[in-house]
């Protein structure tokens, strides 16, 4: 790379916000490209794995893209295609995660389609391969994941942005990777534990979501600009609340979302033994027979309909939605009083109300 090279700016005046999403898009079309390349020099047996992951990559909110960009933005950066590619690496750090998180989950869909485990035990059997079809798609699974997260790195560090700006962005960019896992074994570790407590699911919402959703793609941007202490400090007290809303409203969805949108069977959440908010709630109010209904069947992969609607019920009749709604609507407001006092940029400011209302909206 070479930092003296003056890329060419879009004035801010032309910029169209609804546009950022199919620039991330493009740049990530150019490095599946380029990596689908790469794959087939080591062999043609590696076609099914760049298959697997154009499709992966092809669709999502961009989200996390695009509060990198408003938070790059927001410290009074100039747009670019560079700081588009750099922001664009997030969506990989999402996709290892997704990968990985449905591999533990047991999951089988993923956005209307087979997780990539169950895509990968499909080819095994198709082919008429040795051994157990579910392990292959399991550690076909865990490569793609680790896949990803390499190729964000890449992506990040071949973005074209001067050496001073990547080097600046590169401790949250670790920071970030650090604290999903961490969120991911805290996930994984109150399933096993059966831990209800409120303190316990939110610490869970927090690192092993709203962080790297939210707060950590704003920090991101903003170190690319050069932000300072105060500015990145006030991004955090807007992205936290945003990132935890975020993850509340996921939550929600899961348990009462409409599948056709969600992508995922109805109940889902229930099945896997996720330990939410939710159930959180439940559990503090919940009579003896509800706390019975909730351990018999909460982490039941073969539960039924049926099962899925008491379920329900009890959320419903303990209170645990309307608690839970009540949470969202609390931090998405206390992110928006933040724009309202923040010395960001007047248009990034705009963005990020736009993007806290995308995030936090009751449809997937």
């Amino acid at each position: 790379m070479n930092p003296s090279k003056k890329e060419f700016r879009v004035p801010v005046s032309t910029l169209d916000r609804a546009d950022l999403r199919t620039r991330v898009s493009a740049s990530l079309r150019a490095q599946l490209h380029r990596q689908r390349g790469h794959l087939a020099l080591v062999g043609p047996e590696l076609g099914p794995v760049a298959d697997a992951l154009v499709d992966f990559l092809d669709g999502g909110k961009r989200l996390r893209p695009a509060f990198g960009y408003w938070g790059f933005r927001a410290a009074g950066g100039h747009d670019s295609e560079a700081v588009v590619r750099a922001v664009a690496a997030l969506e990989f750090v999402q996709a290892c995660a997704l990968i990985h998180d449905d591999v533990m989950d047991g999951s089988d869909t993923r956005r209307g389609k087979p997780a990539v485990h169950k895509r990968f035990a499909a080819l095994h059997r198709a082919e008429g391969y040795e051994g157990d079809a579910e392990k292959f798609g399991t550690a076909a699974a865990i490569l793609l994941g680790d896949t990803c997260l390499i190729w964000g790195d890449e992506m990040l560090d071949r973005s074209g942005l001067p050496d001073d700006a990547l080097k600046r962005a590169r401790p949250v960019w670790d920071e970030m990777r650090t604290e999903i896992m961490a969120g991911q074994y805290l996930d994984v570790l109150a399933q096993a534990q059966g831990d209800h407590s409120v303190d316990r699911a939110m610490r869970v919402v927090r690192y092993k979501s709203a962080k790297y959703t939210v707060e950590r793609p704003l920090h991101l941007g903003a170190a690319l600009a050069g932000a300072g202490a105060d500015l990145t400090e006030a991004l955090s007290r807007y992205g936290l609340p945003v990132g935890e809303a975020f993850q509340l409203r996921d939550d929600v969805l899961g348990v009462f979302g409409d599948p056709a949108e969600t992508g995922k069977p109805a109940g889902d959440d229930l099945r896997e033994g996720k330990r939410t908010l939710l159930l959180a709630y439940a559990a503090e109010r919940a009579t003896t027979a509800q706390t019975e209904l909730i351990d018999r069947h909460l982490g039941d992969p073969e539960l039924t309909d049926d099962g899925v609607e008491a379920l329900r019920g009890v959320l419903v009749e303990t209170g645990a939605l309307t608690r839970t709604e009540e949470r969202i609507g609390a931090l998405a407001t206390r992110a928006l009083e933040v724009l309202r006092t923040a010395a960001f940029d007047a248009e990034a400011a705009d963005a990020l109300g736009e993007l806290a209302a995308a995030a936090t909206a009751r449809t997937a």
